[in-house]
């Protein structure tokens, strides 16, 4: 079994998730905070190294506007920044569209990404399927992403289902989910997070339909 040889990317952990039109409303927003500083901490204590990326917009921009606080990271993430993090910002849904991260990620000859943050039904999902084009593996924890709930002419989904069922799909062929603590173990074991597939995963939900 290869070893993976992870980075932690952590996705728009901004303050427009925890106040306005945005908030993160499964899990709840401090829970969810919580897991993530517990990533950072993992991270630290394993040499795993970490990437912070921001969404920002132009000025004047109903959200994540530049130089607005909703586009700051938040406080008690801000508080742990490192020199040697890398941190830029987006502006697309995938945190690998027009941005330097993939170049950051060779020269750290990493293999994995796991990815924390928000949200899980737009630029959680988005970075995941960025990721399969580069050859990326990719972790997504549970309990350290978040979504909204969503309502527009094609139907309405609360935020749980939301998380739940990508977390699904994303565990199908995507991406590898587990939860802080299972990541914990398999980054100290130095081992892959378990993963499905398609086949299985298919299978699986036929013979419960």
């Amino acid at each position: 079994m290869t070893q993976p040889r992870r980075a932690l990317v952590l996705v728009d952990i901004q303050n427009e998730y925890f106040d306005g039109p945005l908030e993160i409303q499964y899990p709840p927003r401090n829970e969810t905070l919580a897991a993530i500083i517990d990533a950072l901490t993992i991270a630290g204590e394993n040499n795993v190294p970490v990437a912070a990326i921001r969404h920002e917009l132009p000025e004047g921009a109903p959200v994540f506007a530049a130089g607005s606080t909703g586009a700051q990271l938040h406080p008690e993430v801000a508080d742990l920044v490192q020199s040697d993090w890398q941190q830029t910002s987006k502006v697309f849904a995938s945190v690998f569209a027009d941005t330097d991260l993939e170049e950051w990620i060779r020269a750290q000859e990493v293999d994995t990404i796991t990815l924390v943050g928000f949200m899980t039904n737009n630029c959680i999902i988005g970075s995941a399927v960025g990721a399969e084009s580069l050859g990326l593996k990719v972790e997504v924890l549970s309990d350290a992403t978040g979504a909204i709930g969503i309502s527009n002419a094609a139907g309405s989904v609360d935020a749980k289902t939301v998380h739940t069922a990508l977390l699904a799909v994303l565990h199908s062929n995507l991406a590898a989910v587990t939860d802080t603590a299972g990541w914990r173990q398999a980054v100290e074991d130095k081992t892959p997070v378990a993963a499905s597939n398609l086949v299985e995963s298919a299978l699986a939900g036929r013979s419960q339909s």
